[in-house]
């Protein structure tokens, strides 16, 4: 179990000396009286410091699991199709009961949510319907990254709409792409258990498309200059701060050498914890001083082929926030690593379908034949970096 402690929010601890200078000026003027007054005749007994109270101390915490991208190919959304919509809740049934026990649940929402409108489209230029959304959010998904290599993909009309819908969404903190630049530097923080959080979002990748000029806001592409001046904006107002990153190298079980950069950066800026997404595999987990850094969580679903992009990191993790004498700081305890992985019928595009995630944990021979080694094998790569973490949902 790793277990860091950060120093955050250190308030004035005014009161206290406060009650210190009085305490040791009323010893001061009462001796002075006792001098100036004092009867030959009697001895007056000295002035004695009324204790100060015993500083009461609160720990308070919130737990908070994390899964990696949604890749919502046309396979998924056929399969998902109704008579009057979509519905991906049945795909998703198993990952429901994993995420429901937690506080905060994140998950990267890597193909744009631009509606059905703008006509649905897969790789490489995708648009997907609102009610993968409204799965997720069913599921109990209440933290969502909304800046990936594929946000841009339908232009500003699909951002807008995405806009729109994740802004209906009662409790949920979706980031990385906006209308204006006033809502964009406009810092969203939560609370829950009285311990106050936010993230940030960023895509270190558009796959050559660019943002219109004069319109950054409609994606968060990665600057340092920019970043470090989110985070001076925001990190004194906030227990906990998060960055999910969409960075790295596709495909690849290692760290790249500008992942590493950028994670020391952020680390460097006071970022509590950093999330990564893109490569589509899972990728290892390390502390950089006493921020979390997982590098990437993979798929959470997708219709890619292979088992390495069918399998996705599921991480948790609690959050503490003591406060004492005015101080308040905040420390990381309990991360666990587990796997998840996407099952579906058929071979073909048109013919694929029955998507159903879940836990590595509910798995057997039949769903996935070898699961046991390819378990071992991908929460070695999450747990390369610190054997220290435990495991989520182990298997039998």
């Amino acid at each position: 179990m790793a277990l860091y402690r950060k120093r955050r929010k250190i308030k004035v601890v005014s009161v206290v000396l406060t009650l210190l200078l009085l305490v040791g000026l009323g010893a001061i003027l009462g001796g002075s009286v006792y001098l100036f007054t004092k009867d030959k005749s009697e001895d007056l007994p000295l002035p004695t410091a009324t204790p100060l109270p015993t500083p009461e101390v609160v720990d308070t915490s919130f737990s908070m699991i994390m899964v990696g991208d949604a890749l919502i190919h046309d396979p998924v959304y056929y399969d998902a199709k109704t008579e009057d919509g979509y519905d991906f809740r049945p795909m998703l049934t198993d990952l429901k009961l994993l995420v429901e026990p937690y506080d905060v649940a994140y998950y990267n929402q890597e193909t744009i949510l631009g509606g059905e409108e703008l006509g649905l489209s897969t790789y490489p230029r995708f648009n997907s319907p609102y009610e993968v959304g409204d799965a997720f959010v069913d599921c109990g998904f209440n933290l969502v990254s909304l800046s990936t290599n594929h946000t841009l993909d339908r232009g500003e009309q699909a951002i807008l709409n995405s806009r729109d819908y994740w802004d209906m969404q009662d409790g949920v903190l979706a980031a990385g792409s906006y209308r204006s630049f006033d809502e964009r530097n406009t810092p969203v923080i939560k609370e829950v258990n009285g311990i106050t959080y936010t993230m940030l979002s960023y895509t270190d990748t558009t796959n050559g498309l660019m943002v219109p000029e004069g319109k950054e806001y409609l994606l968060n592409v990665f600057d340092e200059e920019t970043v470090k001046n989110d985070i001076a904006r925001v990190r004194d107002q906030v227990d906990v701060l998060m960055v999910s990153m969409h960075f790295g190298t596709e495909y690849s079980l290692g760290i790249s050498a500008r992942q590493r950069e950028i994670a020391s950066f952020l680390a460097d800026q006071g970022v509590d914890i950093v999330i990564g997404t893109h490569p589509h595999v899972v990728e290892p987990i390390e502390w950089i001083d006493d921020t979390l850094v997982i590098y990437s969580l993979g798929n959470v679903i997708s219709a890619q082929r292979g088992v390495e992009r069918l399998t996705g990191g599921v991480v948790s993790v609690t959050f503490h926030v003591v406060e004492e004498d005015e101080v308040r700081s905040m420390y990381m305890e309990d991360v666990k690593a587990g796997l998840i992985y996407t099952d579906s019928i058929g071979e073909g595009t048109s013919s694929r379908h029955a998507f159903h995630l879940y836990p590595y944990s509910s798995l057997n021979e039949t769903i996935l034949p070898n699961y046991q080694t390819y378990y071992e094998k991908y929460m070695g790569v999450l747990r390369q970096m610190d054997a220290t973490i435990g495991e989520l949902t182990p298997i039998s």
